[in-house]
């Protein structure tokens, strides 16, 4: 880590957010579950700890790891049809194409412990308005082998891990305009960066059919009794508040 050219506290931060990774499952009962993560948390020591938890890991390769990423990306250099295709529905002028190729080649050859295959996954973007196109490629390792899941399972939990993550930035970014928020003393960005995705998690659990993290902020800022009892702070709170 003394090598990245951070900002101050920042190599700490990422430093210990590896190293809270796991700590912070011991709560949960992790067993037969899918654990994904971005490549920063791609670790050795990770895998370890959720394979002996009776987990899976399902983790992106990148530069934190260079000879994983490129002893993958090299075994799909010559790749030929995928072997699972998936298109969603055009959203928002777009239409996105999914494509992923997974094998067992590098098991025993990869510097990773627990391997049950590798994948490369291509994402295709066609914008219907501008009539532009494209392409992401995304590498990685999961210790689930391909009896225990098939490429569609493999693309599923890729894109599982992706939707949420995209979710909750798309609404601290273009919702909440964190990009533009002025605090920057101490651990206050961190802390009210924490407060944020928070509150994302309790809107989360109250939204309705028809509305959004937007909407339900429009509302709840006229409405600031609700906020109370969406918390469970008042003495008639209930489980489930419909916003009018």
């Amino acid at each position: 880590m003394g090598d990245l050219s951070l900002p101050d506290g920042e190599e700490i931060k990422r430093t210990n957010e590896i190293k809270i990774a796991a700590p912070l499952l011991q709560a949960i009962d992790i067993a037969g579950l899918v654990i994904t993560a971005d490549a920063l948390l791609t670790q050795r020591e990770l895998a370890n700890t959720l394979v002996e938890r009776g987990a899976h890991y399902h983790f992106t390769a990148k530069a934190n790891q260079p000879t994983l990423e490129q002893d993958i990306a090299a075994l799909f250099a010559g790749r030929g049809a995928a072997d699972f295709v998936e298109v969603s529905p055009p959203d928002h002028g777009r239409i996105e194409t999914r494509r992923i190729w997974c094998s067992t080649r590098l098991n025993e050859y990869v510097d990773f412990p627990h391997v049950g295959q590798v994948f490369l996954v291509e994402r295709e973007i066609v914008k219907k308005k501008s009539n532009t196109r494209s392409i992401e490629l995304a590498v990685g390792v999961t210790s689930c082998t391909p009896e225990q899941a098939s490429p569609a399972a493999v693309l599923r939990d890729n894109r599982g891990h992706w939707a949420i993550e995209n979710s909750c930035h798309y609404v601290l970014d273009q919702t909440w305009d964190e990009d533009h928020c002025r605090i920057r003393t101490g651990h206050g960005p961190e802390n009210t960066s924490r407060l944020r995705r928070f509150a994302i998690s309790v809107l989360n659990l109250h939204v309705k059919r028809g509305d959004s993290i937007a909407s339900m902020t429009r509302k709840l800022a006229s409405r600031t009794r609700l906020v109370f009892d969406y918390l469970r702070m008042t003495s008639n709170s209930v489980g489930h508040v419909a916003v009018a």
